[in-house]
């Protein structure tokens, strides 16, 4: 028969199976301290954020109209004022040409000093309207182009060669390279059949 184990001994072997048992049980995780905010801050934190939306949104629409208000008064204005520089330049040529015809109904005017004057006036008025980017299209005797000049007839010549301006009717004008009138020219046809025989 076994003897009896000694009480030291079931001691140290309880002590041995709880301290086991203890190392085998899973540890329970510990509750993680809750950072989300309560859900009043976060509605109190979103209603801002809102506010702060709208009022940059109802800035931007203010600065959008205001924006579109003084485009058009610049606008406007641009419209208004634009031929400003050039009537500036023009009106020496009206204060020559009020001369002028002062000077001319004057008792025993001489027509020939008015003619001068009448051109130096109009050498004057185009000078002017030069600064502004107005070019005169004078093409005679030069090859016809039907860019810049409006063929309304042509005649026999001698002198001119065929296919250049022979006279010009009506002279025209540019802008700053722009065609704003073609001039109106008689293109010459050449020698005609008799010239051409002779």
């Amino acid at each position: 028969m076994p003897e009896p184990e000694s009480t030291d001994t079931l001691n140290n072997s309880a002590a041995a199976n709880s301290e086991a048992a203890s190392a085998a049980a899973p540890t329970e995780p510990k509750a993680a301290p809750t950072t989300a905010p309560a859900p009043d801050d976060a509605l109190a934190a979103a209603k801002k954020e809102a506010a702060a939306m709208q009022d940059r949104y109802l800035r931007a629409v203010a600065d959008l109209e205001n924006f579109r208000r003084r485009t058009v008064r610049e606008k406007e204005e641009l419209r208004l004022y634009a031929t400003s520089r050039v009537l500036e330049d023009l009106l020496p040529v009206l204060d020559n040409l009020a001369l002028g015809l002062a000077a001319a109904r004057q008792p025993g005017a001489d027509a020939t000093s008015l003619a001068g004057g009448v051109d130096m006036v109009l050498a004057q008025f185009k000078a002017a309207l030069a600064s502004h980017g107005l070019k005169e299209i004078n093409p005679a005797g030069q090859p016809f182009d039907a860019n810049l000049h409006e063929a309304i007839s042509a005649q026999p010549s001698a002198e001119v060669p065929e296919g250049r301006v022979l006279t010009v009717v009506r002279t025209g004008f540019s802008l700053n390279g722009r065609l704003l009138r073609p001039a109106s020219v008689v293109v010459s046809g050449g020698p005609g059949k008799k010239e051409a025989k002779s």
